[in-house]
């Protein structure tokens, strides 16, 4: 990395570097670091019993604050678990004459990031803090980089690192520095594993099926597209794995679940991610009602175990998820809040009905999606607390069943929390017949320019003309749940890496340009160091104020170059009037 990319602050670590190599000491030692113990674990088992022998430690972690006071000193250590003082004497690390170990490298060459390990023994200081006294430390990696450290004071933050765009991008860093962020993934994880437990103690089996599609089927969306080269056919990162559940449904399995990433080429926003996380769960034998019961026991079984109590709270509001949910049927819904009842309605009705109520509508649009529009800005959001909405236009649902009341709708229901969809869930349509004819009707939406129609999958219907029991199955976004399991109202902060556009990089100007004006090759750093990144920027500057900051940047870099004089720098900068 060329010198003048780097901070002051990156330039003193890379020296620490090379002292410590230069002393013998690898910042980057290769053999394991046996530890024995965590902080927190640490502090939840300390006994207080002055006639008991200290408990003797083996901790590492990075170095995130430290206090140093001449012969003796305290750093704060954060290891995976969380944070505990250490309190370091010179004496205690270095036993022998030869004291460079504090005097050099512990206070002088090590910075805060940095990881090191520590043995001693566990104690309480006069003021009451469960401490480690270390009897030894070993370097265990250098950090050339400084963190943004955040310090605390009466509970405010100082140089706080909550720059959204730069928490996502470098989520590695948010991580160290900001309190809670961790928290939020291990309850993730948690999320997880109390889904599984529910499904495996049903005895339903988890299943992988294909991310890369010759047909994106399962939902209604645009997929994206990626080509195999040795088969030469385009093929689509899934949308859902619906299609191929259903098909270990007909081959035999009693229950199917799957965790699995989709992938829709689609707009971003704060509930939305292009790559996201589905759960999806096939049982045969099941309906739509019992598929209801059997999302509200799971859904109160999480947030127990994850938070260990039926309620969350959403910014102002609290949200229970103590079964039993309500329950209300699509066309009720939008009855209830648009006043009209849309029952029978063809699709010249419900434009018009979209144009009376201001709900955006276009040609491209069905009955299915016109209904879907004025549900979703008329209704959906009304929803805070979780409530399931039934019993869908069957225009909206190619995949489903229909209602064995009214064969005008399906036998569906989605599960609305917070204002926004959290699951979806049918009696599967298990007709060959009736699903060709569905796929056929979305094969004319497509026609018709809808974008987000589903394909038809003759395989699919092909499997369903081998016969599939009575099913009933369920999708959730996992990251829309976590969501909701952790208070967060943005999916990014659900999510590791989100997806984010590239970083901006600053367009500079190669170094002929600056050479056609006379410029030495090994001063064009120098002249974008000081901000000129294009020639065009010299154009206006006073000739002795570039001189003067290209010659300081010459000096505080200690690069000995030999300063050209001011009628040099003068005539580049005639040159380009």
């Amino acid at each position: 990395m060329n010198l003048l990319e780097l901070s002051e602050q990156e330039i003193i670590r890379r020296n620490s570097l090379n002292e410590l190599r230069a002393m013998g000491i690898e910042p980057y030692p290769a053999a394991e670091y046996v530890t024995n113990a965590f902080s927190t674990d640490i502090k939840n088992e300390f006994v207080d019993d002055e006639n008991a022998e200290p408990r003797k430690v083996s901790v590492a972690g990075r170095i995130m604050s430290r206090r140093v006071m001449g012969k003796a000193s305290f750093i704060e250590l954060q290891d995976s678990k969380g944070r505990i003082q250490v309190y370091i004497t010179r004496d205690d690390i270095c036993p022998g004459e030869n004291k460079d170990l504090y005097t050099t490298v512990f206070k002088r060459l090590l910075d805060l990031g940095d990881f090191i390990g520590i043995e001693g023994f566990v104690f309480r200081t006069q003021m009451g803090e469960i401490s480690i006294h270390a009897q030894k430390l070993t370097v265990l990696s250098k950090s050339i980089k400084p963190l943004p450290i955040v310090k605390y004071k009466d509970g405010v933050a100082y140089d706080s690192f909550e720059d959204p765009e730069l928490r996502y991008r470098q989520r590695y860093v948010d991580l160290v520095v900001n309190e809670g962020v961790k928290d939020i993934f291990i309850k993730r994880n948690k999320v997880y594993s109390s889904m599984r437990d529910y499904f495996n103690a049903q005895g339903y089996m988890e299943v992988e099926t294909p991310i890369l599609q010759s047909i994106p089927g399962g939902a209604s969306a645009r997929p994206f597209i990626t080509h195999h080269n040795a088969l030469d056919i385009p093929l689509y990162l899934r949308i859902a794995d619906e299609l191929y559940l259903k098909r270990l449904i007909v081959g035999g399995f009693e229950g199917v679940y799957e965790f699995s990433k989709n992938f829709r080429n689609e707009g971003m926003d704060r509930t939305h991610n292009p790559e996201f996380t589905c759960m999806e769960i096939y049982v045969s034998y099941k309906d739509y009602n019992w598929m209801m019961d059997f999302t509200e026991k799971m859904l109160e079984k999480i947030c127990m175990d994850v938070n260990g109590t039926h309620e969350v709270k959403m910014g102002d509001n609290i949200i229970s998820f103590k079964a039993p949910f309500k329950r209300i049927t699509m066309i009720d819904s939008i009855k209830e809040f648009t006043g009209i009842d849309i029952t029978g309605m063809n699709e010249e009705q419900l434009r018009e009905v979209c144009a009376k109520l201001d709900v955006e509508a276009d040609e491209t649009m069905g009955k299915g999606k016109l209904i879907d529009e004025i549900f979703g800005e008329k209704c959906e959001g009304n929803y805070i607390q979780p409530t399931f909405i039934t019993d869908y236009p069957i225009e909206m649902s190619p995949l489903c069943k229909r209602h064995r009341e009214n064969p005008e709708l399906t036998e569906r229901f989605e599960l609305m929390v917070n204002g926004k969809e959290l699951c979806n869930a049918y009696s599967e349509l298990n007709d060959p017949i009736d699903q060709l004819g569905r796929f056929q009707d979305q094969l004319k939406l497509s026609e018709k320019g809808d974008d987000e129609a589903m394909f038809i999958d003759m395989d699919f219907v092909r499997s369903l003309e081998y016969g599939m029991p009575p099913t009933s199955g369920m999708g959730i976004g996992m990251d829309r749940l976590v969501m909701l399991m952790t208070g967060q109202t943005t999916i990014q902060e659900v999510l590791f890496f989100p997806q984010m556009r590239p970083e901006k990089t600053i367009k500079k100007d190669s170094a002929d340009k600056y050479m056609e004006l006379g410029v030495p090759e090994e001063w064009v750093p120098l002249i974008q160091k000081a901000g000129y990144n294009l020639v065009e920027d010299m154009k206006s500057v006073n000739a002795q104020k570039l001189h003067q900051e290209i010659c300081g940047v010459n000096k505080k870099y200690k690069l000995e170059l030999t300063n050209p004089s001011v009628d040099a720098v003068s005539g580049w900068i005639n040159k380009l009037s």
